[in-house]
């Protein structure tokens, strides 16, 4: 009865984590590695496990670290069920089938310059039709139902309101005369976001695995962030210009559209027409309409009335490329939502090249930019920028909000934590080596929990816990 770290152990994404009992293997997660500079070589390696020597797949949720190497385990050779959330597994079907055609563009492109340089040919990590065939391995479960789904092992999903379908995992172990409990986080969200439920009360576990994204921040009060987004959207109406919000298709987008229904009126909306520019931003907002009883109260309501009353008949969902092409020739009140939410490309960047110069339009950033990205350079205050080849001048006025992150800070994943009674091993995971160092010392200071890092390569005996 064992756990070995594989991945998201020395590192945030690329989710891995093996439990060994009863002579199977069950893996938790099987996410692409993204980020960092070796990540494509490290994504094409070998799984560091014997692919048909796995048992059964446990899903926490549908984002790209966590999932995105499913399709390749199913091409290498694994034969069993995968097991997700219902949304999750709806999700995924989704992002896994834009991930292959990623993958398929990526080598595609490499394989040009690679012809140039007269160097071998490359496969795609995997394809749209490997992505369809992992699919059919997914077996869809509800929230707080138990299953058992190998010989001694029993999981219950629960709610970790991070997006829709995420999951904490409840993990229930036997092994002859030895039973064990081990819970593995996901990825958390915040307490009191809006539209889906805080994370779900969990307090009993011997093993506690959890995510340390945010372990040493606090993010900034949300409040704030929604009264700022409301003051830029009135000004740039005085300002006759457009609106730019880059936003990731899962989670964000679905917030930052509830955040102008419940502000229609307050924030002069229906002065503006709203594109939702991205199809597989508009796909995922359909499977939220899909799950309403993972909302929270509030959401509850207001789908309520969005099902009684005419929806924001300013709304527009922008799928193919002649139409967004189209958006390109408006000038003034069109707030225009489309990936990527880090601007490192999809539709967001054409809409840039036709509004970075004018300083009448606004572009507001509501998510994280990460380094060398097209989103950081322009928080870094560069004056012009590069686009598809082609230099523009930046007189667009950028506001950077803070507050909608999709997962929860330091308070949250205590707080989640605090409520474990016994109190339980605790292996942090899904972090960088620093932020992990400052979240272990903050839990060992604020609940006084034992801390193990979990680093690839390494073993925890949950017997002996």
């Amino acid at each position: 009865m064992k756990l070995e770290f594989y991945g998201a152990a020395d590192r945030v994404t690329g989710s891995c984590h093996i439990i060994h009992i009863n002579g199977q293997k069950i893996l938790f997660d099987c996410g692409l590695i993204q980020g960092s500079r070796n990540a494509r070589e490290l994504n094409y390696a070998d799984f560091p496990f014997s692919v048909k020597s796995i048992d059964a797949v446990v899903l926490s949720h549908a984002h790209i670290d966590h999932s995105g190497r499913l399709p390749l385990l199913v091409r290498r050779g694994y034969k069993g069920k995968i097991y997700a959330q219902n949304a999750t597994r709806d999700v995924a079907g989704i992002l896994l089938q834009d991930s292959a055609r990623i993958q398929q563009e990526d080598a595609k492109n490499e394989n040009r310059w690679r012809a140039k340089h007269d160097k071998p040919s490359i496969e795609p990590l995997y394809t749209v039709s490997d992505a369809l065939l992992c699919l059919e391995s997914f077996e869809g479960l509800k929230y707080r139902e138990k299953h058992e789904i190998a010989k001694g092992v029993c999981i219950r999903f629960q709610d970790a309101g991070h997006i829709i379908g995420s999951a904490c995992v409840e993990i229930w172990l036997k092994e002859g005369d030895v039973e064990r409990k081990v819970v593995f986080s996901g990825d958390l969200g915040q307490y009191g976001k809006p539209i889906l439920n805080d994370p779900a009360v969990i307090t009993k576990a011997d093993l506690v695995l959890i995510e340390s994204t945010y372990g040493n921040r606090l993010h900034r009060d949300r409040s704030h962030t929604i009264d700022e987004i409301g003051e830029i959207i009135l000004r740039a109406g005085e300002d006759q210009g457009n609106i730019l919000i880059p936003a990731f298709a899962l989670g964000r987008s679905q917030e930052i559209l509830y955040e102008l229904g419940t502000h229609f009126s307050e924030w002069g909306l229906e002065q503006w027409q709203i594109y939702l520019n991205s199809p597989m931003a508009i796909a995922t907002s359909r499977v939220y309409w899909d799950y309403p009883q993972h909302y929270d109260d509030e959401a509850s309501r207001l789908r309520k009335v969005v099902q009684s009353l005419p929806v924001m008949k300013n709304l527009h969902f922008t799928e193919s490329v002649p139409e967004s092409k189209a958006l390109n020739e408006i000038k003034h009140h069109a707030i225009l939502i489309a990936g990527s939410g880090m601007m490192s490309g999809g539709r967001i960047l054409h809409h840039l090249k036709h509004n970075l110069a004018r300083s009448e339009c606004h572009l507001i950033i509501v998510g994280y930019q990460g380094r060398g990205t097209l989103g950081r350079l322009l928080i870094d205050g560069v004056e012009e920028i590069k686009i598809h080849g082609k230099i523009y001048p930046v007189n667009i006025q950028i506001h950077t909000v803070g507050g909608m992150s999709a997962h929860g800070d330091r308070k949250d994943l205590l707080r989640w934590l605090g409520q474990f009674e016994p109190r339980p091993h605790v292996a942090l995971v899904h972090g960088e080596p620093q932020t992990r160092e400052i979240f272990s010392e903050a839990i060992q200071h604020t609940l006084g929990l034992n801390t193990t890092m979990g680093h690839i390569g390494d073993v925890i005996d949950i017997a002996e816990l």
